[in-house]
């Protein structure tokens, strides 16, 4: 194994670590945010109210959005690295 090799391998550990442990924070809080909703929306079933609200933005939805953007993004960064040691592996 060259020392290209080596070097492209340790490096690409690191953003791929810090990505994943980036996207696992924002992941949680948008999964609990959907297990909320579907709670309420399971709560309005059972008392027969109205089911959700035709075309409306609620901040849920923005935060949402706001989480998923953050989990893309840190799911980009630890794709870098997965890049970065497969290189590493093809470089002899």
């Amino acid at each position: 194994m060259s020392a290209l090799a080596l070097v492209l391998g340790v490096v690409g550990l690191a953003p791929g670590a810090v990505g994943l442990s980036r996207a696992r924070g924002p992941w949680s809080r948008y999964q609990a945010l959907r297990a909320r909703e579907a709670n309420g929306e399971r709560y309005r079933a059972w008392r027969g109210g109205p089911t959700g609200s035709a075309g409306d933005t609620t901040g849920a939805d923005v935060m949402k959005a706001v989480l998923r953007a953050r989990v893309r993004e840190a799911l980009i960064v630890a794709a870098v690295g997965v890049v970065l040691v497969l290189v590493g592996v093809l470089v002899r």
